[in-house]
């Protein structure tokens, strides 16, 4: 049997294990500075995407799309957010099997206090040693890792 797999050279694994690290760092302090406020991270996120939404509810298999969550996590994270008031579960108007999760007057008040906070972060740890070229790169970048390249089949 032969070995076909094509290892990372130097760079590549330097290159690999920065970004490995340097992701977790953000992840960490953005979910750091949700945590002092009662919300984590990813219950942020969920909450910001219904926010930004056409009536303030989204699709509960769109979100855990979106957010690169299992249904089933997302099935958890929404139940403790039901429980504290700021989303409620109902079924879709336009598909009775779809469930949709509706951000309630209480959960949006959340999401606009804790906004100015997570977008400080967001340029505290991304923006202020990037810069704005280099982080706007950096988006395009990861859209293309997120979307797969124009053309891929």
């Amino acid at each position: 049997m032969t070995d076909d797999t094509r290892w990372l050279d130097e760079e590549e694994q330097h290159a690999w294990r920065v970004y490995l690290r340097g992701t977790a760092l953000v992840m960490e302090t953005l979910d750091r500075d949700l945590q002092q406020h009662g919300v984590s991270l990813s219950e942020y996120e969920i909450l910001a995407l219904i926010s930004e939404s056409p009536e303030r509810h989204q699709r509960m298999s769109t979100l855990a799309a979106a957010v690169v969550q299992s249904r089933s996590r997302l099935t958890h994270t929404a139940a403790r957010l039901e429980r504290r008031g700021w989303v409620q579960r109902r079924q879709s108007p336009h598909d009775k099997r779809g469930v949709e999760l509706c951000l309630t007057e209480e959960g949006y008040a959340v999401v606009a206090r804790l906004a100015p906070i997570h977008v400080a972060g967001v340029r505290r740890v991304l923006m202020g040693p990037l810069g704005r070229r280099s982080f706007l790169r950096l988006g395009a970048l990861l859209d293309t890792v997120a979307n797969g390249p124009a053309g891929a089949e």
